[in-house]
């Protein structure tokens, strides 16, 4: 078959081409920005692609289409798919249909972590010699692509509560009917699709209905929202993690969590030392090892298995160390995820290293200044920020420099925040460069000018 993949350049749609390839279809996509890491896996998977969404661009003799959920009514290739009435899937409905229905799907959820849990999990079923098939929302650092067809019936995948597309406005993750859960955490997130936390816990509700009574819960303890999300009805397993009744628990060796000891029913089962940084990442680390455990890895094995992981691209990614200032990317999309990174690095370099926070307003969420009196707090581990000015009247920007008590700044634009960088960076620091979208090439720019 001959699929067209409508919104090629995000993580997961990109994965999806990838699968479909692996398949044996012919793979053709399209979407309006296209950047780094996901051009560069299509590209060295020789997966061609259209920049734009010009109507006139999509081929003819398309046998299906896969939309993703960027995608709406109006936009002149969506119009042209329905007047051509070429067959058309979501991502999700795709996936579903042609790979999930008869394996055992180890689904990753949460606000925060889900690319990182997803990417350990599958790393320490690999290890163990499963070979599992996956997708996950990013490059894996441990893998060449963001999905691949494996040979075993097991399948991870980054489970979003996002909705699925124009014509199916449920989340995801409703479509993977998974055997294990994890479920890392439940924060109000996505304001362009849910109006409340009570919302998005309805959606999460939904998902807890779709496993099966053989299956396992893995959640956090201490989490009110994943808790309350529970009680309104389980017929699984629950696994919990953390605090002092979880089944699952760790002990920081380190301050910066790059040694801690890992515990089952209060019993140690092993030591991870690796080169991931901050707590939460600690507590990703015990998700990934219980999933694992449902699924027959023994704990010892996951643990062996995490001191060979390399994280995601993206997440706190040392980019290079340019006349001593380290410059890092960082995903970041919401005020807890800047939180725990910042502190872990702070955790990580000590109290006299400077760390400068350079962020970029790049979610939805954030763009409609729902996050505006939560910013300054999230970012109280960073000596200095510099923020790209939105030029969005949702976002107090002023407001947020002044909570930030002189540690923060606006920058029109890159070039600005180049020359700030190149005033203000000395050699000993650390510049962590936080958004979900491209930045505008940012990253290049400031290896370039500290070069």
């Amino acid at each position: 078959m001959r699929i067209g993949i409508l919104g090629v350049g995000g993580t997961f749609m990109g994965g999806i081409a990838v699968l479909a390839k692996a398949l044996g279809h012919d793979v053709w996509g399209m979407d309006a920005n296209i950047y780094p890491p996901m051009s560069d896996q299509l590209m060295a998977l020789g997966i061609p692609y259209h920049e734009g969404y010009d109507k006139d661009a999509l081929p003819e003799g398309l046998d299906a289409v896969v939309i993703g959920n960027a995608l709406s009514r109006g936009q002149p290739v969506v119009e042209a798919v329905l007047n051509r009435r070429i067959r058309y899937y979501s991502g999700p409905e795709w996936l579903a249909e042609q790979l999930l229905r008869d394996r055992w799907v180890l689904a990753v959820s949460g606000t925060h972590g889900k690319t990182t849990t997803s990417s350990m999990l599958t790393w320490i079923l690999h290890y163990a010699g499963l070979n599992p098939c996956y997708l996950i929302g990013g490059i894996p650092g441990n893998f060449e692509s963001s999905a691949e067809l494996g040979q075993s019936p097991f399948f991870v995948i980054e489970a979003d509560e996002y909705d699925t597309a124009f014509f199916d406005k449920r989340s995801k993750f409703l479509h993977y009917r998974p055997s294990t859960l994890i479920i890392n955490n439940v924060e109000f997130d996505h304001a362009d699709i849910f109006p409340s936390l009570d919302a998005i816990e309805w959606q999460f509700q939904q998902l807890v209905r779709t496993v099966p009574g053989h299956g396992a819960i893995i959640a956090p303890g201490d989490d009110t929202s994943v808790q309350r999300i529970l009680s309104k009805g389980c017929w699984s397993e629950i696994i919990t993690l953390g605090g002092q009744s979880g089944a699952w628990s760790s002990q920081l060796l380190r301050a910066d969590g790059q040694h801690f000891a890992v515990y089952k029913q209060g019993i140690c089962m092993g030591e991870v030392q690796w080169s991931l940084l901050g707590q939460h990442n600690v507590a990703n680390a015990l998700a990934a090892i219980a999933a694992a455990e449902h699924a027959g890895v023994p704990a010892q094995v996951a643990i062996l298995g995490l001191q060979h992981f390399v994280n995601a691209k993206r997440r706190l990614e040392l980019l290079d160390t340019v006349n001593g200032v380290a410059v890092y990317d960082d995903f970041a999309h919401h005020p807890t995820a800047i939180a725990t990174t910042l502190e872990g690095l702070r955790a990580h370099v000590g109290h006299d290293a400077n760390i400068i926070a350079v962020l970029e307003f790049g979610s939805n969420t954030m763009k409609q200044g729902v996050h505006n009196e939560l910013m300054a707090k999230a970012t109280m581990a960073a000596n200095q920020v510099v923020y790209a000015n939105p030029h969005a009247p949702q976002i107090n920007l002023a407001q947020i420099i002044a909570d930030s008590e002189g540690r923060a700044m606006a920058c029109e634009d890159n070039h600005a925040i180049v020359t700030m960088l190149k005033q203000i960076a000395k050699a000993g620091d650390h510049i962590v460069i936080m958004s979900n979208k491209g930045f505008g090439g940012l990253h290049r720019l400031v290896l370039q000018a500290l070069a």
